[in-house]
């Protein structure tokens, strides 16, 4: 009897005692899921999210099982039970409904899930799916998806705006756009990087170099900001500090396409012309990028620097028959077949992919005067001026012909005769260039503007004012502001706006900002009358900015070259 006793006690001490709990009903969900049983699995879920209802991983699993069986309907019921009582937050639950719905063929109502998603996730952990079914979405509804914003990227449209604002030269409004976004994400370095070159392109330095330490203290290794700091120091001339680093990137091998290719562009502008050649070597064996034919330009420009001429020759033939339509190939290998013959002295050739009087032009809007005594004394620039004259479509002719203005000398002067007398040449550009050499003081008998064509200063402006009678209004409102004037200083503004029109034609700009163009005009017409008008004095009374106002006198300065100028040349 006791020995039976003692049995019935070992054994009971011997029993594991079974909690039920979700946890329990999770792992047995699990496992059945392992061998496929689907209904078990799905009556496991259940039971958990009974033990734990406030628990919505549970309540998700269960919707999953439910859409893997098939029964999409009530996987959504699930999930919007989720969203409505468990946790609103949980915005994956909308990516998994629009999944439900698209297996329905429910198209329109996946789109407003997957939208739903997309505009409230932030933290994007299906953000290459949702992209897949959005292609999928755009197919079956035959349009595109009304979505407004990415959270997960928020700030990424923004960042790829404020980067075309740099390529165009843009930089006032980079910066504005760039320190917005830095402002909301502290943690976004991509953006910290190119806001400090913005300021740097503006001319805040100090503003510039603050901000790259900025961006290595949150990540001393980040490649962009070194690379930024290195060009930074070349500014500076801190030959010490620039040479350390330079140590320091020479001997850095970058993985990512991105990373290398800023380590290449920066160490050729840096005059490390076998580093950026080796690493544009790397790129170009990238598939994903090879068939690009400014990367080759970019090798050809770093092989040409270090003098591997065949290398240099082979890439720009190679980027010419990637881009048949283009003259900058034609126009580099030009450049080094005349150097292999002796006829000319060896140039450094730009990393741009373009002719070098592109970024001349887009660069004497900001300083004029500097950028015409360097083109000047600079003879692949000069060379590419003349070459663009003769080779390029109607727009690059027309651009090259009003910078000839601010050169204004004798070899321009031959160019602009010669191309007068080039039969086929379109009239418009003939046109501009004798108004140019009038401007230049050459007339009566060297050329007349008759022997042009029928065309005249009074036909440009009759063609303007049909094209856009509002010019007028820059007239109006310019005398309205300058108030009581005499007919001398009415005559002035008349003359010295239809010279402006005149000469920019037909390349004349769009009337955007009236007041900035007749802010212009007066402190011109002012300066010629002798009074000591200052852009500060103007840009008050307009309710400009000093920046405004003088951005666009520069822009009448260098079309009718006023410095100096009194009245009696109007």
């Amino acid at each position: 009897m006791n020995e039976d006793k003692l049995r019935a006690e070992d054994l009971y001490n011997k029993i594991i005692p079974v909690h039920m709990d979700a946890n329990f009903f999770f792992e047995r969900a699990v496992r059945s899921l392992d061998r496929n049983h689907y209904d078990k699995a799905l009556k496991y879920f259940g039971k958990a999210v009974e033990y734990e209802p406030e628990n919505p991983v549970n309540h998700c699993n269960m919707a999953g099982i439910m859409s893997e069986m098939g029964d999409y309907s009530g996987s959504n019921s699930v999930l919007a039970q989720v969203l409505k009582d468990v946790d609103p937050a949980m915005t994956e639950c909308y990516y998994y409904m629009a999944n439900n719905f698209a297996n329905m063929e429910q198209f329109e109502e996946a789109e407003k899930a997957l939208v739903t998603y997309l505009e409230e996730d932030s933290e994007g952990q299906f953000l290459e799916e949702a992209e897949e079914m959005m292609d999928l979405l755009h197919y079956e509804l035959n349009r595109p998806a009304k979505l407004h914003r990415i959270k997960s990227r928020e700030g990424m449209v923004e960042h790829e705006n404020a980067r075309a604002l740099l390529e165009e030269g843009k930089f006032a409004q980079a910066v504005e756009l760039l320190e917005e976004i830095v402002k909301n994400h502290p943690d976004f370095l991509s953006a910290r990087n190119n806001l400090a070159l913005a300021y740097y392109y503006v001319g805040l330095f100090d503003r510039a170099k603050e901000t790259i330490g900025e961006v290595l203290e949150q990540e001393p290794g980040n490649l962009h900001g070194l690379c930024n700091l290195a060009i930074f120091y070349q500014h500076e001339h801190d030959i010490a500090e620039l040479a350390s680093l330079l140590r320091t990137l020479a001997v850095t091998i970058p993985f990512h396409q991105e990373h290398v290719f800023k380590l290449a562009t920066t160490m050729g502008i840096l005059g490390q012309h076998e580093v950026a050649y080796r690493h544009f070597r790397r790129l170009l064996k990238d598939e994903d990028i090879n068939g690009d034919p400014s990367l080759y330009h970019y090798t050809a420009a770093a092989a040409f620097n270090c003098e591997r001429y065949v290398d240099a020759e082979r890439c720009w033939k190679y980027a010419q028959r990637l881009d048949p339509e283009s003259d900058i190939p034609k126009f580099y290998l030009s450049q080094l077949h005349q150097y292999q013959e002796g006829t000319s002295v060896q140039p450094k050739i730009s990393y741009h992919y373009h002719l070098p009087f592109e970024e001349q032009l887009k660069l004497w809007e900001l300083n004029g005067d500097q950028m015409t005594e360097e083109i000047k004394h600079n003879p692949l620039i000069r060379s590419s001026f003349f070459w663009a004259l003769r080779h390029g479509d109607v727009g690059t002719k027309l651009q090259v012909i009003q910078a000839f203005a601010w050169i204004a000398d004798d070899e321009v002067k031959q160019a602009l005769q010669a191309f007068l007398q080039e039969p086929g040449e379109d009239m418009e550009l003939k046109e501009a260039a004798a108004l140019v050499l009038k401007g230049m003081g050459i007339e009566g008998d060297i050329l007349s503007l008759d022997e042009v064509g029928e065309s005249s200063v009074e036909h440009v402006k009759d063609n303007l004012l049909k094209k856009d009678g509002n010019w007028q209004l820059v007239i109006d409102k310019t005398l309205e502001m300058m108030g009581r004037s005499s007919s001398n200083q009415q005559q002035d503004v008349q003359s010295l706006w239809m010279e402006f029109l005149s000469k920019s034609y037909p390349d004349t700009p769009q009337l955007q900002h009236m007041e900035a163009w007749s802010a212009a005009l007066e402190y011109w017409c002012a300066k010629i009358d002798g009074d000591s008008i200052t852009y500060q004095e103007v840009a008050t009374r307009y309710g400009l900015s000093v920046s405004t106002v003088s951005r666009y006198a520069r822009r009448m300065d260098s079309v009718c070259h006023m410095k100096g100028r009194k009245r009696s040349y109007l």
